[in-house]
């Protein structure tokens, strides 16, 4: 039997050595033939359509990846394409066959009382994104300028002011909804905030105006890149108002108003 050990003994020395060495082979993979994007690639916005009927989509002036990093295209894409793309195709549904159907938008929105909540919904729904839309540009930012720059140093006492006062409307909005820049039905600059898709043309708000400014603060409008820091995304928000088209909107109400 001791015999028979050391004659077994090379055999397991060997195959020790063999295990050894197949521990220490290393194994080469090949490299992907392409490379993998690092960053999806997003749409157009100019292929998005809504289904026919009264209204149109209100078309993006820039690209999905214009705003970015204070909005990115992700975000941009999804928000266009299918948040604002429903809303449009469903105000059209609601609207077929009715005596609203040829109606400007303000006016239906004058008429969307809460007891017709699809309509006010996806006809705010409509609205409102449009208004952001036109809010925000890349190369926005700053302060406004002329006559714009004199009503809110006259109604909140200056920028800063109006600031500071517009972010806490916003940041303070539970839930879902929107904060906004008015001009009043006494010609004057407020700002306030709603729930869901209602905006200040609405009846039954808490403040009556003509919007001028809109701030979207549904979490689909900044999820994705700021998560629950709502603050955030409001502060960068400021960095991307397109204050020209602002003002242009400001000189038109109070065109109106007078």
């Amino acid at each position: 039997m001791k015999t028979l050990r050391l004659l077994l003994l090379p055999f397991a020395a060997a195959a020790v050595f063999s295990c050894n060495q197949k521990k220490l082979t290393e194994v080469e993979v090949p490299l992907p033939e392409t490379e993998v994007p690092t960053k999806a690639v997003v749409g157009d916005p100019s292929d998005v359509k809504a289904d026919e009927g009264a209204f149109e989509m209100v078309k993006l002036l820039y690209a999905y990846n214009a705003l970015a990093p204070d909005i990115d295209a992700r975000t941009m894409e999804l928000h266009y394409s299918k948040h604002y793309l429903t809303y449009t195709n469903n105000l059209n549904k609601a609207l077929a066959g009715t005596d609203l159907e040829k109606a400007p938008i303000e006016d239906i929105l004058r008429k969307a009382g809460t007891e017709n909540m699809p309509l006010r919904n996806n006809a705010g729904g409509y609205y409102n994104h449009s208004l952001f839309w036109e809010s925000l540009s890349g190369k926005g930012g700053g302060q406004p300028k002329d006559t714009l720059a004199l009503a809110i140093a006259a109604d909140f006492g200056s920028f800063e002011n109006f600031k500071t006062r517009f972010t806490e409307e916003a940041t303070n909005q539970f839930g879902s909804g929107w904060a906004w820049l008015v001009v009043d039905q006494n010609g004057k600059l407020q700002v306030t905030s709603t729930p869901n898709q209602d905006n200040p043309l609405m009846p039954g708000v808490l403040v009556s105006g003509k919007p001028i400014l809109a701030l979207d603060v549904w979490e689909h409008a900044y999820y994705i890149q700021y998560q629950y820091k709502r603050k955030n995304y409001i502060d960068a928000f400021f960095n991307l108002i397109n204050w020209q088209k602002v003002g242009e909107k400001y000189e038109e109400a109070m065109k109106k108003s007078s």
